[in-house]
């Protein structure tokens, strides 16, 4: 496990650091997002479906109330939100793990409820409010692969 914290000081650099997570993307990786309510998680996804290069007209929403939003790109976006579920018993019952081992990237806001069933090769981002429209965030590389590949990943994008 490798941890590194990072202040994204404006929205524009929210942005184009979900963007560079959304270019640099394989099949199969997992995102679990933490953070208070209102935090960015769902705008940080929207950005990481814009470097999957998810249609715009495929405008990316919080699952909340659907749990699970699906969106083309050049590998599916599998946007997940497990803040409504109870436990992995319920994942489970709902079939959610074939999106966690399947061939697109697999976003989870609200992962402690897959208790577990938590993938051990994942990138983990917490989000904190920093300010009205900056946060800071901890990025925790769960794995060989993860761990290698959060550098690159900080490097400034060419947008």
């Amino acid at each position: 496990m490798t941890t590194t914290a990072i202040v994204l000081a404006s929205l524009a650099e929210t942005i184009a650091f979900g963007r560079q997570l959304g270019r640099a993307a394989r099949p199969g990786d997992i995102i679990t997002m933490t953070g208070n309510l209102g935090a960015g998680k769902t705008t940080l996804t929207q950005a990481i479906g814009q470097g999957l290069q998810v249609p715009a007209e495929c405008y990316i929403t919080s699952p909340t109330f659907s749990l699970l939003h699906e969106y083309p790109g050049r590998m599916p976006l599998y946007h997940m939100d497990l803040y409504r579920l109870a436990d992995e018993e319920e994942i489970e019952a709902l079939g959610f793990e074939d999106y966690l081992y399947g061939e697109g990237l697999c976003v989870i806001e609200w992962p402690e409820r897959l208790g577990s069933l938590m993938p051990a090769e994942r990138l983990n981002i917490n989000l904190r409010f920093a300010g009205e429209t900056s946060r800071s965030v901890e990025l925790t590389g769960y794995g060989d692969g993860w761990r290698a590949r959060i550098p690159p990943l900080l490097a400034p994008a060419a947008e």
